[in-house]
């Protein structure tokens, strides 16, 4: 079996990082990095067996190809504090991992669980993305707080669902949208963006639409209405935060 370094980026994570490390127990190495907590996140990582990392935050891209970077193994797992590997994804990688892989990295789908409920539609399920990869062959990228992982090189799908536990209520979804908008427009700021009135109008109502609408959304009851209509408001406020930033110039 090729061995696999699990790796999660940290910060104040202490409500979800024992129950995230408990999911990849079955990895051969834990590797937590982290950039500051001021909670129990790195004494619990390592009650839990995780080797733990200090690394200023460089922003999301960079802390995570640094986590790989530092990983013991080249097969790397990685997930985010508040993600979970489910049995039957964990059954499906070791299988995968059982032999010498002709690929070089594996998609999965996330399933994300909010405000009481899992969120079938919405382009919220699947959710396709990489998150098992040979590090020779891959890199994180994106711009920041959006990152991807870029495979060079063959990948397959694996069964089983991430399981992702999002936002513990409305008001933390409302404090990410403000911290990753503000994240989202400095960086179009200084790509050299500027926000038109189809970005912070246009934009907002077409998301609203093709997610309720299009992606189904609607079959998801209310909380799939609030997950639209928070995504449209993510959209209005990146760009209207880009506005902003264009005055005067």
């Amino acid at each position: 079996m090729q061995p696999i370094s699990a790796v999660i980026i940290t910060r104040d994570e202490a409500n979800n990082i024992v129950d995230a490390l408990r999911s990849v127990e079955f990895c051969d190495e834990l590797l937590v990095v982290d950039s500051g907590s001021v909670d129990d996140t790195v004494s619990l990582a390592q009650q839990a067996g995780a080797r733990v990392l200090h690394n200023q935050w460089p922003g999301h891209v960079a802390q995570k190809n640094f986590a790989i970077d530092n990983a013991a193994h080249d097969w790397i797992l990685s997930i985010d504090a508040d993600e979970r590997i489910s049995d039957e994804l964990a059954t499906s990688i070791k299988a995968a991992m059982a032999a010498e892989p002709a690929v070089s990295g594996f998609e999965v789908s996330r399933r994300a669980f909010y405000l009481g409920r899992w969120i079938d539609h919405c382009g919220w399920y699947p959710d396709r993305r990489v998150r098992l990869f040979d590090r020779r062959n891959a890199r994180w990228e994106g711009i920041d707080p959006h990152d991807f992982i870029r495979v060079q090189g063959p990948q397959r799908r694996l069964e089983g669902d991430l399981l992702h536990y999002t936002y513990r209520d409305i008001s933390h979804h409302l404090a990410v949208i403000d911290r990753y908008t503000t994240i989202g427009a400095d960086r179009l700021a200084k790509l050299g963006r500027r926000a038109t009135i189809n970005d912070i109008v246009g934009r907002p109502i077409w998301t609203f639409f093709k997610k309720y609408v299009l992606k189904l959304g609607v079959l998801d009851g209310l909380p799939g209405l609030l997950v639209c209509a928070l995504s449209s408001y993510y959209v209005f406020l990146k760009y209207a935060k880009l506005w902003e930033r264009g005055r005067g110039t």
